[in-house]
């Protein structure tokens, strides 16, 4: 599961879980499969398709 850090003074930091890891890294690969990607280019389909970490409460 992923834990939120608080940090008041900038951005929140997120630890990610083995799970949530390999969960992000398994989306990565469906979106980019079959395709030679340079950095930018994977950058590029990354920010058409948002990844999400669900919060469990």
């Amino acid at each position: 599961m992923a834990k939120i850090i608080e940090n008041h003074i900038g951005r929140r930091m997120i630890r990610l879980s083995s799970d949530d890891i390999i969960m992000v890294v398994q989306q990565y690969q469906q979106i980019c499969r079959n395709k030679t990607l340079d950095f930018l280019s994977a950058k590029n389909i990354l920010e058409d398709n948002l990844l999400y970490l669900p919060e469990e409460v």
